[in-house]
C-alpha cells in the first residue's frame, strides 16, 4: 500500500535548522575574532608615520617631506588605498626634492578619522583637506591625485580655484556610465547587512583575492616588490576602511557626473596621466573626456603601464608635476642640495 507522504511539521523543520544557524553564528563569529585580530595586529604593526590635523571634527593623518619652503604638493591616493602606497611608490621621496610633499590619508583611511558628519564624496572631502592645508599654512598647492583621489583633487580645484595651483591627475574615472562591479564592491557599506559582511566575511575573502587585485591593479606590468612585499595589506581591510571602500564605491558614478557638468570652469594647467593598458578604467574614454572639456589640458600617456602608473612610470609622472607647476607661472622648482639624501633617509 502507498502511504502519502506528508510534509514535516513545523517543530520537524525548525529541529533541523536550529544547527545550521547554531554553525553559521559560530563560523561568523570566528570570522569576527580573526578579523578583530588581524586588525589590532595590523595597527600595532603600521602605527602612524606622519602629523596629524584635525578639521571639522575630523583628524586627519599626512606623510610631510620636504623643505617647510619649498612650494607645496598635494598627494591624494585612491579607493582602498592610503598615503603609505604613495610612499612606496617612490612619489613622495622623490617629489619631496622639490616640494613640500603632503600625502594625505583620506577621510576614513589609514589612520584619519572618518567623516564626523558620514559624507565621503569628493566635495565633502575637498573640503576638509582644504582646511586642513590652510592650516598646514600650504597655500597654492598643486594637487596630485590618483583614481578616486582624482575626483577629490578637482573638488578641490572648483571649490578653491585660488589655491589650487595646478592639477595632475592619474588613473581617474571622469566619464560617468556603467560599471559592473559597482554593486558587489558597494555590498559592505549597506546597513545592517554590510556592517556584519565588513566584520566577518569581507576582509577574509577580500585577502583571498589580494593577488588578483594586486595583478589587475599593474598589469600588464609584474607588481613592483616594494608594493608586494612591504604593503601593509591587512590596514586596507579593517572593518573601518572597507566601509569607506564600498561608500566610495557606490558614490563613484553619481559623483564623477555632477564633476562633470563643471569640468569646464577649470582655468588652471590640468595634465591627465594614464598607463594605456589600464584595466580599472578606460583610458582613452576617461581621460580624453576631461581633456575636451578642460581648455588647454594635456593628455600623458604611459605605454605599456596599467593603473598603478606612479609606481612603474613614477619618472613620468613626477615630470608631469614639474610641468604643471611650470606651466602654473611660477616655473618648476629647482632641487635643493642634499635633498636627495634627506628625501631618501626620510622615506626609510
Amino acid at each position: 500500500m502507498n502511504r502519502r507522504l506528508r510534509p514535516a511539521a513545523p517543530a520537524a523543520r525548525s529541529s533541523r535548522a536550529l544547527p545550521v544557524l547554531a554553525g553559521t553564528a559560530a563560523f561568523l563569529a570566528t570570522c569576527a575574532l580573526f578579523v578583530r585580530h588581524q586588525t589590532r595586529r595590523a595597527e600595532a604593526a603600521h602605527p602612524p608615520r606622519g602629523r596629524f590635523v584635525e578639521v571639522g571634527g575630523c583628524r586627519l593623518h599626512l606623510l610631510e617631506r620636504g623643505d617647510a619652503d619649498a612650494p607645496p604638493l598635494v598627494l591624494l591616493h585612491g579607493n582602498g588605498s592610503m598615503a603609505e602606497e604613495l610612499a612606496l611608490s617612490g612619489l613622495v621621496s622623490r617629489a619631496a626634492i622639490r616640494y613640500r610633499v603632503l600625502a594625505f590619508d583620506r577621510p576614513g583611511y589609514g589612520h584619519s578619522d572618518p567623516p564626523p558628519d558620514g559624507r565621503r564624496d569628493p566635495a565633502a572631502q575637498a573640503a576638509l583637506i582644504l582646511q586642513a592645508l590652510q592650516q598646514l599654512g600650504a597655500e597654492r598647492a598643486v594637487v596630485f591625485g590618483h583614481s578616486w583621489g582624482t575626483l577629490v583633487a578637482l573638488a578641490m580645484a572648483l571649490q578653491a580655484p585660488q589655491r589650487v595651483r595646478a592639477l595632475v591627475l592619474a588613473g581617474g574615472y571622469y566619464r560617468p556610465g556603467p560599471r559592473l562591479d559597482v554593486a558587489w564592491l558597494a555590498g559592505p557599506a549597506l546597513p545592517v547587512v554590510g556592517t556584519l559582511m565588513r566584520h566577518t566575511v569581507s576582509p577574509l575573502l577580500s585577502r583571498l583575492l589580494w593577488p588578483a587585485f594586486a595583478w589587475r591593479l599593474f598589469s600588464p606590468r609584474e607588481v613592483t616588490e616594494p608594493f608586494r612585499s612591504q604593503y601593509p595589506v591587512w590596514m586596507s581591510l579593517r572593518p573601518k576602511q572597507l566601509l569607506s571602500s564600498a561608500a566610495e564605491s557606490a558614490l563613484m558614478i553619481p559623483a564623477a557626473w555632477r564633476l562633470k557638468q563643471r569640468y569646464g570652469e577649470l582655468k588652471m594647467p590640468v595634465v591627465i596621466v594614464g598607463g594605456d593598458t589600464d584595466r580599472m578604467v578606460m583610458p582613452g574614454r576617461h581621460a580624453e573626456c576631461l581633456h575636451e572639456a578642460v581648455p588647454g589640458s594635456q593628455v600623458r600617456t604611459v605605454p605599456g603601464a596599467g593603473h598603478m602608473v606612479h609606481h612603474v612610470a613614477t619618472h613620468e609622472v613626477l615630470r608631469a608635476i614639474d610641468d604643471a607647476a611650470a606651466l602654473a607661472g611660477d616655473g618648476a622648482p629647482v632641487p635643493r642640495r642634499g635633498a636627495r639624501m634627506a628625501a631618501a633617509q626620510a622615506e626609510g
